[in-house]
């Protein structure tokens, strides 16, 4: 049975995050987590069958995709 942590800062993240938590990090489902790991523009990596975010390049894409001025506040 997979460990699900409460992260309280990006600090606490682990060098490589798994699909389920990207998911809880960003508050939305496992479904649309698997989304956005497929998608062309998030930095997701495929090992064997597993698929995992690396911290760093997660965090660049959450400042990239966010504080648009277009973006619904």
């Amino acid at each position: 049975m997979m460990k699900h942590s409460t992260y309280t800062s990006y600090d606490e993240l682990p060098l490589m995050l798994s699909v389920t938590e990207v998911a809880a990090v960003l508050g939305i489902s496992r479904a649309g987590a698997y989304e956005l790991v497929h998608g062309n523009e998030f930095p997701a990596l495929k090992i064997g069958s597993r698929i995992v975010v690396p911290k760093d390049k997660f965090l660049t894409w959450i400042d990239a995709n966010s504080g648009s001025k277009n973006a619904p506040l």
